[in-house]
């Protein structure tokens, strides 16, 4: 009994650190992928209040938020 509580307890424990939660790596590599994302509606939303903006130039002043934040986010 002894013996196989010897061999099983390190397969036990190789097989929890394999499952572990992602690398810190993977994390930021979401994390960038997420802020991409964002500029990118960010973006979107600005070319679309443009068009609704048309020659209207306050609206066109307004719409210059989306490009702002979009621009923080780089």
């Amino acid at each position: 009994m002894k013996q196989i509580q010897f061999f099983l307890l390190p397969i036990v424990a190789l097989a929890l650190m394999s499952c572990s939660s992602a690398s810190p790596q993977d994390k930021a590599y979401e994390a960038q992928e997420n802020v991409h994302k964002e500029r990118l509606a960010l973006v979107e939303k600005y070319q679309k209040c443009l068009k609704e903006a048309a020659d209207d130039n306050i609206k066109t002043e307004a719409c210059d938020q989306y490009l702002k934040a979009a621009e923080a986010l780089k």
